[in-house]
């Protein structure tokens, strides 16, 4: 059976909730929602086992913090025996704007801490990454505190729509594979 790990970064603890780092949680949460699926403690985090159209899917929400998440991530493509290219993270992206979403098969971590980390972990740059775009609006100096910042009423108002349209493209990269989905998503602006 074709088995997938959708990985949601973030960090643990109540006062990360809602914050722009915490996207690729926030995403897991609605997608583990929309699969009927509910998240228990396991290794190295929060797991939903579920299925979609007869593929088997792991979401994992790691708990090592952000700068630690390759430990979950290489522990559960082993344990799992995932392939590389059946592995999704979701994370945030301050080079794309507010709401926007980047699919990619491959690529550099571009600075985040997670992806970082995962690269380190694995030895490879070779798996696809949900970019969620949180914008850049901060002066010189405060990227962390607008990073760990908590999303502006406006962009309170438009997030759940951009969130549905980031489950939509989990659900299309299951079925119908990264190619496909990067030409549908990437371009998908609808509800900004």
């Amino acid at each position: 059976m074709n088995k997938f790990l959708i990985v949601g970064l973030g960090n643990i603890g109540e006062e990360y909730i809602y914050t722009r780092h915490n996207i690729g949680f926030l995403i897991s949460d609605y997608l583990a929602e929309n699969l009927n699926a509910t998240f228990k403690p396991s290794n190295f985090g929060q797991l939903c086992e579920t299925s979609f159209k007869g593929r088997k899917t792991f979401i994992l929400k790691p708990n090592t913090f952000m700068n630690l998440s390759g430990n979950a991530v290489k522990f559960w493509l082993a344990k799992e025996k995932i392939q590389l290219e059946n592995c999704l993270v979701i994370c945030d992206d301050l080079s794309i704007p507010f709401g926007h979403i980047r699919l990619k098969p491959k690529g550099s971590s571009a600075g985040h801490n997670g992806l970082k980390s995962i690269e380190n972990n694995i030895q490879s740059q070779q798996y696809p990454r949900l970019r969620f775009g949180i914008g850049n609006d901060f002066l010189k100096g405060q990227q962390i505190d607008y990073v760990l910042g908590k999303w502006t009423e406006e962009e309170y108002t438009k997030l759940n729509t951009r969130i549905n349209v980031g489950v939509a493209a989990i659900r299309s990269f299951i079925f119908s594979g990264i190619n496909n989905t990067m030409n549908e998503f990437n371009a998908n602006k609808e509800g900004l």
